[in-house]
């Protein structure tokens, strides 16, 4: 879904439509971070300073993307 399209859907009166416009959102979030997060391991970053940059403890960013 392109971003217009995502954002006409936010602004629509049909509570349907934006509630599966916020699912996709949230979905795309979590690719983002998680993309976001293999790339700081893979550059040495530890779960602390990936919790502090996501605003949540080290053991939550752990737990969520740890192998």
């Amino acid at each position: 879904m392109e971003s217009d399209e995502l954002a006409e859907r936010l602004r629509s009166r049909d509570p349907a439509v934006g509630l599966r416009a916020v699912g996709a959102l949230h979905r795309l979030a979590e690719q983002v971070e998680a993309a976001a997060v293999a790339r700081a391991r893979a550059q040495g970053w530890s779960w602390e300073q990936i919790g502090d940059a996501l605003g949540v403890s080290r053991q939550a960013a752990h737990t969520k993307h740890g192998k």
